[in-house]
């Protein structure tokens, strides 16, 4: 988190190839809010085990199954800002 706040990062993008290392996801977005920069930073997330329902669980701003999905997801969250 600190050296997405330094610098002045629009995303974070977040993969994850296990199931059990997924759920650090959702401590990521806590540390964000915590920091108070939650609002600045759009999260996406993707990975194999990842999908839209645990997106929205964790309250995540996108998901992509794969890389070019996510950078087109990425510009469509930055021009959305």
């Amino acid at each position: 988190m600190k050296e997405a706040k330094y610098q002045e990062a629009d995303i974070l993008a977040l993969s994850s190839l296990y199931t059990p290392t997924r759920l650090a996801m959702k401590d990521v977005i806590q540390a964000l809010k915590d920091q108070g920069i939650r609002d600045k930073i759009k999260v996406l997330v993707g990975g194999a085990p990842i999908d839209q329902a645990f997106c929205n669980l964790i309250g995540a701003d996108g998901y992509a199954p794969d890389a070019p999905r996510a950078a087109k997801m990425a510009r469509s969250l930055i021009q959305a800002k």
